[in-house]
């Protein structure tokens, strides 16, 4: 089993300017992973990940008529609960994760759920981006919103740092590069959108196959700029109960912490990354860190002086054990240019893209 060892920085040299420029191109250069790790991070995010990654259990062990309160076919499952919409490698629907997809337009305004549509952009013609979001019912999962907004907030505050540092980069190395152009995208979006993952414990009859990668999600680029990333969380569900308590008429302001495994109970489950010579490779988030991956709008962006990276995800190979993680794609607003020679807006380079993912 290969591993790969990434690039980790401080958040405190990201907030001095001190991150020289060859951290940056081993990061997310031609020849890089195009991952870098952010430590020192604030000291409410170690809080934070837990609690909301123990969400992602209790939404997963929902009743299915709980599911259809905030399912919304229309925005393609790109809002609020999705499962068995994305294609696995052997071209099948994925039935064992399901996703919560939030917008973030909450990061630049709290009272907005989605971006504003426009007239190249109607919600009828790009609900993927333009429907407001679907949450769960308050009583439902009580305290569920604000801890995905609070944790999505701290990851978009840190990936506005990164997109900085890679602006001083641009700036010096790409002639008629726009000042602070990566920091104001990221700064200002509506489309950012967040999704918290429920990888479910395996059945017996993929336990018994012995390990084959049929359970990956088929090899993809993201198509945003930076995806914050946090490590996932492992949950024993046979021997923790991951069902919501019954709390009666008291709806209290949020649900317990779950326990968590000391350590994955499967050693290659987890990101995998193919290098630039395309061997797949492994790469370990540390609990208390952000990790940020390259996208295709921030290699457009940067004229591929850095490039988006290759990856998939591969569940445990753990009787009764989940996973469970949160991506959060930091992308340009649809009228963002992300190619600065051709004039082309992030909504023209997205509409392609959404459908290969689905089925």
């Amino acid at each position: 089993m290969a591993t790969a060892q990434p690039v980790v920085v401080s958040l405190h040299d990201l907030k001095s300017g001190a991150i020289s420029f060859e951290t940056l191109q081993e990061a997310f250069g031609p020849d890089s992973l195009g991952i870098l790790v952010v430590k020192d991070v604030p000291q409410e995010f170690a809080s934070l990940r837990r609690k909301l990654l123990s969400y992602a259990s209790y939404m997963g062990n929902l009743n299915e008529e709980d599911f259809d309160k905030f399912t919304n076919e229309a925005a393609k499952y790109l809002v609020g609960w999705s499962k068995g919409r994305e294609q696995l490698k052997n071209g099948g629907a994925d039935d064992l994760k399901g996703s919560f997809y939030a917008n973030c337009a909450f990061y630049v305004d709290p009272t907005r759920e989605a971006a504003t549509p426009t007239e190249l952009f109607t919600l009828k013609d790009f609900p993927e981006y333009l429907a407001p979001n679907s949450w769960p019912p308050k009583e439902m999962l009580p305290g569920f919103r604000p801890t995905l907004e609070e944790l999505c907030t701290v990851i978009i505050d840190t990936a506005v740092l990164v997109a900085r540092a890679c602006d001083r980069f641009a700036e010096k190395e790409i002639p008629g590069y726009p000042k602070s152009y990566l920091e104001t995208v990221v700064k200002t979006s509506s489309t950012t959108k967040a999704r918290l993952l429920h990888y479910y414990p395996m059945t017996e009859e993929i336990m018994a196959r012995g390990g084959e990668e049929d359970n990956w999600c088929a090899v993809h680029k993201d198509h945003g700029c930076l995806t914050g990333l946090t490590s996932a969380m492992f949950i024993d569900e046979e021997k923790i109960n991951a069902k919501v308590p019954a709390f009666g008429d008291k709806v209290p302001e949020s649900l317990p912490i779950l326990e968590e495994l000391p350590q994955s109970p499967d050693p290659q489950a987890g990101l995998w990354i193919k290098s630039r010579k395309g061997h797949p490779v492994q790469v370990k988030i540390p609990r208390d860190c952000i990790a940020f991956q390259t996208g295709e709008a921030l290699e457009r962006i940067t004229r591929g002086k850095f490039k988006a990276v290759e990856h998939s995800v591969r569940g445990a190979y753990a009787k009764g054990v989940a996973r469970n993680t949160l991506a959060v794609f930091t992308q340009p607003n649809l009228e963002d240019e992300v190619d600065l020679d051709q004039k082309i807006t992030f909504g023209e380079f997205a509409r392609g893209i959404i459908a290969k993912n689905t089925v």
